[in-house]
């Protein structure tokens, strides 16, 4: 496992394609905050949960100028048909070989239904406008996630 990021650090850069197969760099957000987020495959019910709680507080967090974007390691046509069946109004992008997820310690040992695994551990950072994180939560669980980094960050 990579080292985990804490506050004060800078973010590791990235460029992804995301459901459309157009690139997006994290410097595509400078000046700006925003709530960048790991979670492990589109479509299953945790992630689910996760995206759709993301999609339903989008427009409190922008209001308070904070931006959303989700990573997996899912291919762009994945995502593309996640990002339709769920209504999705904000970039998922595709990290093949999850490369970015390692290099933000958002990559390692888990047990999912009593099987012990490597994989994207679901985590979600907040990043501000120079991509300083802010925020950095590991081994979040999909419900009410959402809910708590809102009270966090004290978006209503």
């Amino acid at each position: 496992m990579t080292e985990q990021l804490s506050p004060g650090n800078t973010a590791p850069t990235f460029s992804l394609p995301d459901a459309s197969d157009n690139t997006i760099s994290l410097a595509d957000f400078q000046g700006r905050n925003v709530v960048v987020y790991f979670y492990p495959a589109a479509a299953t019910p945790g992630c689910t949960t996760e995206a759709c709680d993301f999609r339903d507080s989008l427009g409190s967090l922008k209001k308070a100028g904070y931006e959303v974007v989700g990573i997996s390691p899912d291919s762009p046509e994945k995502l593309r048909n996640f990002t339709e069946d769920q209504g999705l109004t904000f970039p998922l992008l595709a990290d093949d070989g999850a490369q970015v997820a390692r290099a933000w310690g958002a990559w390692g040992h888990k047990t999912v239904n009593g099987k012990d695994m490597e994989g994207v551990l679901r985590s979600t950072f907040v990043l501000d406008g120079e991509g300083r994180v802010l925020h950095a939560a590991y081994n979040v669980a999909p419900n009410g996630h959402v809910a708590e980094l809102r009270e966090t960050l004290g978006v209503n």
